[in-house]
């Protein structure tokens, strides 16, 4: 049976997870932002409330079709990404990037935080799994 998927930022702390929860969750480093503005046009509509435009960022072709990929077997994805406006923004990314493929758009995403690396800290995180939070997203962008 296909484990969940939890997300993560570092390959440190996705080592870390893997230890405390054994063999219950398959455990991704995305390394970091997947997503950002393009580099040789502005990105920005203007015209339209000064709307962003995200393109994948060069180099992380391979991490994102891994995360689809393991996504397509999980019976749900935890985003995992760090407390902060940065770590919101990468889930954002990432949950957009599976929402707009046709075969993951219903996927089973939770979002959960937390502050330190604990085996205690991370089920506390998982009982109160929420959505990514808009308002953060906004702040990052």
């Amino acid at each position: 049976m296909s484990k969940p998927l939890i997300i993560v930022e570092s390959p440190a702390k996705a080592r870390t997870i893997e230890k405390y929860l054994s063999n219950e969750f398959d455990v991704f480093a995305c390394v970091g932002h997947v997503k950002d503005l393009p580099r040789k046009d502005l990105g920005v509509d203007v015209d339209n409330e000064f709307a962003a435009t995200f393109v994948v960022m060069e180099g992380k072709e391979d991490i994102i079709d891994t995360i689809r990929k393991k996504s397509s077997s999980a019976p749900e994805v935890i985003l995992a990404t760090d407390p902060d406006r940065e770590g919101e923004a990468i889930a954002w990314h990432v949950e957009k990037l599976l929402r707009d493929n046709a075969s993951l758009s219903k996927l089973n995403i939770h979002r959960v935080t937390f502050n330190e690396i604990t085996k205690d800290a991370i089920r506390k995180a998982f009982d109160s799994a929420g959505v990514v939070d808009s308002n953060m997203v906004d702040a990052a962008k």
